[in-house]
């Protein structure tokens, strides 16, 4: 039997990129799927029904069952509609992907107010909206007695979980997703339900079209050479966790590509500094933090480990 037989997803932003292979991926896999995608460029522009249609193409030609949706994740009503197209379809829903997202790249002193809402309005509002309906159906659901083992999966970036200059937009949303997942998972786990989060590091619109460094640094693949950073690298580790098999997997940070997953763990306690009877002065306060700070990984070296690993 298939990993996922008998499940029902939605994947938003699945008609490119590594939503795409986490489409064809859980639909080999046995899932039905709901292929969401508004088809609009890297920034957010134009609209275009073609993406999710060929994605859905290509899973009915290799025998799966998908169909496709065009709603904006951005419309919180509109998203109770793509959980409804679900229901209507396939009867039920277990599994979710939040993987919508628009890039618009400024330096925070050169970024516009729309730059900014922009970004965040797909990546975390629509987060949320997905989020938001498809938990309180399987809040309900088992309260009604039908267990649905619900999975969801946030995607979250580098740029998030270690810093990006000129993503202060993006970045922040990411970092938000993962923290969302993290407390989405504690409130919902009590329903048979996971959240986790991935950190896909793969060649997509994003990484070559509007990051030029990321892009230069992938390299360009030749027709027919194996390519180390296809999103389909990233696809494995969604599938698995959308499993059952995943069921004692909460509130966790993952970076997939490559072939390789790191498990993160963020924002850890390294060092403390105190003092009991009377407050800092705040001098003295300084030079032991410094102290501790001297011995540890700065930010850019930790960037840099990173950049060594892919290397």
């Amino acid at each position: 039997m298939a990993l996922l037989e008998g499940k029902v997803a939605i994947i938003t932003g699945a008609g490119r990129g590594v939503g795409r292979e986490e489409a064809l991926l859980l639909a080999r896999q046995g899932a039905k799927v709901v292929v969401n995608d508004v088809g609009a460029h890297f920034d957010g522009t134009g609209q275009s029904r073609s993406p999710a249609e060929d994605v859905v193409k290509e899973i009915r030609a290799a025998g799966g069952e998908a169909v496709a949706n065009y709603e904006s994740v951005t419309d919180f009503k509109a998203a109770k509609r793509i959980l409804t197209c679900a229901l209507d379809n396939f009867g039920k829903l277990n599994i979710l992907v939040n993987n919508a997202g628009i890039l618009r790249d400024r330096m925070i002193f050169n970024m516009s107010e729309e730059d900014f809402d922009s970004v965040v309005e797909v990546h975390l509002k629509g987060s949320f909206n997905m989020s938001r309906h498809v938990c309180a159906y399987w809040r309900e659901q088992h309260k009604n007695g039908n267990l649905l083992n619900g999975r969801l999966i946030n995607t979250t970036s580098d740029a998030g979980l270690l810093g990006n200059a000129g993503q202060g937009n993006y970045g922040s949303a990411k970092a938000a997703l993962a923290a969302m997942a993290i407390i989405i998972d504690r409130e919902m786990s009590r329903y048979g339900v996971t959240a986790n989060a991935v950190a896909p590091l793969a060649r997509t619109r994003m990484t070559i079209e509007a990051t030029p460094q990321t892009a230069a640094w992938m390299g360009e693949v030749k027709p027919g050479e194996f390519d180390r950073f296809s999103p389909a690298h990233v696809a494995p580790l969604v599938a698995w966790l959308a499993s059952d098999d995943a069921k004692d997997v909460h509130g966790e940070v993952f970076r997939a590509g490559m072939g390789t997953v790191w498990i993160m763990w963020g924002w850890h306690t390294v060092a403390t500094v105190s003092k009991a009877g009377e407050p800092w002065d705040p001098a003295a306060l300084g030079a032991r933090v410094k102290e501790h700070l001297a011995k540890g990984i700065t930010p850019k070296e930790s960037l840099a480990q990173v950049a060594d690993i892919h290397g």
